[in-house]
């Protein structure tokens, strides 16, 4: 019985691994290694197949070793300010420009000027680029709010709406609105992050 449900080990081991070859993360890079090598194992178990149980044995051990060093790494969230000229948001904004149009079809980066614009860097990296126009009762609608696939962990989020948030404050947000989410990779980034559904649009009371 053992030896006939044992290739779909082998199927499924193999699914993990092309599964981590499509992730954008390298914690879900490696929680996809280490269920395929574990489905491998129990292959190897099951057809007495050592050298397949030892080669996985190993890959496992390596795998939990890297996914437990960046559980434990404490990475660095800074938040810094831009008027909208500078040339290394201007870069940024053309090197993601084909992805950023997924998420963001109606943005434009002339519209930056005299918007509540910043960037999000971690470890020194722009990993994300912040813009909301700004009304003197405190609503700020946002027109870009874009995160490089490397970083689509919800962990920028948090940082933006809660560890920053009395920054927002001292802004003058009181509530951040999209007037429309055209993607709904980031319709579930803004559930996540507790914005409201309120017809075409999601609403975050600070």
């Amino acid at each position: 019985m053992l030896q006939q449900t044992a290739p779909y080990f082998g199927y499924l081991a193999s699914l993990f691994l092309i599964i981590a070859l499509l992730v954008h993360t390298d914690a879900n890079f490696r929680i996809f290694n280490i269920l395929g090598t574990v489905s491998f194992i129990i292959y190897g178990i099951i057809f007495e197949a050592w050298p397949v149980l030892l080669t996985n044995v190993i890959l496992f051990v390596i795998n939990v070793i890297y996914l437990v060093k960046l559980y434990r790494h404490r990475e660095n969230f800074d938040l810094l300010e831009f008027k909208g000229e500078e040339k290394l948001t201007r870069k940024f904004l053309s090197f993601y420009k084909k992805d950023i149009d997924a998420y963001f079809p109606e943005f434009h980066p002339m519209e930056l000027a005299g918007n509540l614009n910043f960037v999000v860097l971690r470890d020194l990296v722009i990993a994300n680029i912040f813009s909301a126009v700004l009304t003197p009762d405190g609503d700020a609608t946002v027109r870009i709010n874009y995160t490089a696939k490397k970083y689509r962990d919800y962990k920028i989020g948090k940082f933006i709406f809660e560890k920053e948030k009395q920054y927002l404050i001292s802004k003058g947000v009181k509530r951040i609105i999209y007037e429309t989410v055209f993607n709904k990779n980031h319709a579930k980034f803004l559930q996540v992050n507790g914005f409201i559904q309120s017809g075409e649009k999601r609403i975050k009371i600070l």
